[in-house]
């Protein structure tokens, strides 16, 4: 089974955890949360500190969850939070979504929340979802594309932002504009186009509160986490560089008027039952 070849952009500094921790399955899994049942089974991939993974929990109380990421230490907080919120359906633990070490048909849903635009082989990746799903389970997969995120008002430095991430991003082995490729990366997986119900929705930060907390949180990660010396080491960008673009991430949080909005793109695929699927 083909190992992990990418390596994850933002890292697990307080700047990238200071976004993590405000997910929820209601603002990062909407499209999911419809075709879950109390008995199900779930392996959330990429879990990070885990509060998704701790609301899938609390929707599935007659089954249990299975949280999974590659780095080892940010599973301590994702246990923190099941805890704190008494969640004893739940469990974490280190893998790879190359070679998940579960056996064939294990879960009733496979979930990844913005994980393949960091994978090496996103349709190995889906190959290797679509493995430990039961018959007639679901695969569920939700990536940003920042190549569609829109703001205002308008900013050059902004602009150099996006330029640097993609560029960054794509250094690493990673595809910043995942989501409008998700249906046909599961094509080229094998998943039968009648089984995959595909979708887009949208992060909005508008408030004042909204945008600080957006700006500021970027504004640090370009200069303080692994993509800031992800940036360096691979010659995209000067400190100075980085600089202007946390200062252009502090000037627009500043404007009466800011505005940002993220495309996602999600699919929900249906594993199935027959042995002729999906091969």
């Amino acid at each position: 089974m083909t190992k992990e070849t990418a390596v994850y952009t933002h890292g697990h500094h307080e700047s990238v955890l200071r976004s993590h921790t405000w997910r929820t399955a209601a603002n990062s899994a909407a499209y999911l949360l419809g075709s879950l049942k109390p008995h199900m089974k779930i392996l959330d991939i990429g879990c990070g500190p885990g509060t998704i993974t701790a609301d899938l929990a609390a929707l599935v109380p007659e089954g249990h969850v299975t949280g999974v990421d590659q780095a080892a230490g940010v599973l301590d907080q994702a246990r923190a939070t099941a805890t704190e919120r008494g969640l004893a359906n739940v469990d974490f633990t280190t893998g790879d979504i190359h070679a998940l070490d579960f056996p064939d048909d294990t879960f009733c849903v496979v979930h990844a929340h913005q994980v393949l635009q960091h994978v090496g082989d996103p349709v190995a990746a889906l190959r290797e979802m679509r493995r430990v799903t039961k018959p007639d389970g679901f695969i569920a997969v939700r990536d940003s594309d920042y190549a569609s995120m829109s703001w205002y008002p308008l900013s050059p430095g902004m602009d150099d932002w996006l330029d640097l991430y993609r560029r960054v991003a794509r250094a690493n082995g990673g595809e910043p504009d995942a989501g409008r490729r998700l249906k046909s990366w599961a094509l080229e997986a094998g998943f039968d186009t009648a089984h995959i119900n595909s979708s887009s929705s949208t992060w909005c930060y508008s408030t004042p509160e909204e945008i600080e907390w957006w700006s500021d949180l970027w504004a640090d990660r370009t200069l303080a986490s692994a993509y800031a010396e992800r940036a360096q080491e691979s010659g995209q960008a000067t400190p100075g560089e980085l600089t202007a673009v946390s200062e252009a991430w502090r000037a627009w949080g500043q404007q009466p008027d800011a505005w940002f909005s993220v495309l996602h793109g999600e699919i929900l695929c249906r594993k199935r039952a027959d042995k002729q699927a999906d091969n």
